[in-house]
């Protein structure tokens, strides 16, 4: 049989064999298929209302021809929304421990490290500058740099990293220095820790639970002696489970902390950084300390 006749009487067959479907119905004149979305509205879209697209896709103000600026740009602002939500879950995780309500806190540090995750993933698109791509738009930050960033040092201050002088670049903008002032006055993440572990019955000094919330925690033998007793106990107790959460909290910093290191080296080098700043050499410092160090050391002592 040649293939043509082959092919007539296959479809001949397989016409007989299988009625054919019916066919779909018509939707009414002005009106729409079932499955079909809903596209006409009144206003703006339920989407855009929630959202606020159009603000985000329209808030790149490109300084440079250079077609690299707009990676580096939208990068930069996605790491603003990633720090917002990140403090977010902190002050969620915050006020939980204020109230000894040990489960929501640990679900909104575990949601913290997610969001750290993708923090962190968002340095893929500026990890492989080179020092040309990285200059072809340098000059359009003029003295800006990332230390200038209000929803960062919030971030830094819920850690414990609490420093006035780093309100000063925000004295010319009202709101973020008043939430900056207010968030320099208030205890960190981890003096609500310590304190909960007083209220536990672990040994932790008068001098840190009543220290001066607007300096920088500084780290404490007995403290570290108290962790070292949480983790000799029940393992499976909240506290350790608290621990391992903020163990990671404290590891996904560090890693951004020298993702920000190596991607400025490749980029820049040794070259004084954008904003006055040494560049490498301050974000070498910034990358060897831990963040929660009483976590760390205690693991020698169990």
């Amino acid at each position: 049989m040649h293939h043509e006749e082959f092919l007539m009487s296959y479809s001949s067959s397989a016409s007989q064999a299988s009625p054919s479907p019916e066919p779909a119905p018509r939707c009414p004149v002005g009106g729409r298929a079932e499955a079909d979305p809903n596209l006409d509205f009144a206003g703006t879209t339920p989407y855009e209302d929630y959202v606020q697209a159009e603000l985000l896709t329209h808030s790149q103000h490109l300084l440079s021809d250079d077609p690299g600026e707009m990676a580096f740009l939208v990068t930069t602002q996605v790491m603003e929304l990633w720090f917002t939500v990140i403090v977010h879950e902190w002050h969620t995780a915050a006020q939980a421990l204020r109230g000894d309500d040990l489960p929501t806190a640990i679900d909104a540090l575990r949601r913290s490290t997610y969001e750290l995750e993708a923090l962190n993933a968002a340095w893929k698109p500026l990890a492989r500058l080179t020092p040309a791509q990285f200059n072809a738009y340098r000059g359009a930050l003029g003295d800006g740099s990332g230390f200038q960033s209000a929803m960062y040092r919030r971030l830094e201050f819920l850690l414990g990293e609490k420093s006035a002088s780093m309100l000063v670049p925000h004295r010319g903008a009202p709101r973020e220095y008043a939430e900056l002032e207010k968030a320099l006055h208030e205890p960190s993440l981890w003096d609500e820790v310590l304190r909960l572990l007083d209220r536990r019955g672990y040994a932790v000094p008068v001098s840190v639970l009543h220290r001066d919330p607007t300096l920088k925690y500084e780290p404490n033998p007995a403290v570290e002696a108290a962790w070292a007793e949480v983790y000799a106990g029940d393992p499976r107790s909240e506290l350790i489970a608290l621990g391992e959460v903020l163990t990671d909290v404290a590891e996904l910093v560090w890693r951004w902390r020298n993702d920000h290191l190596v991607a400025t080296r490749r980029a820049m080098g040794a070259k004084m950084g954008t904003g006055g700043s040494s560049g490498v050499a301050w974000l070498e410092k910034r990358a060897r300390k831990n963040v929660f160090p009483e976590l760390w050391t205690a693991r020698s002592h169990v």
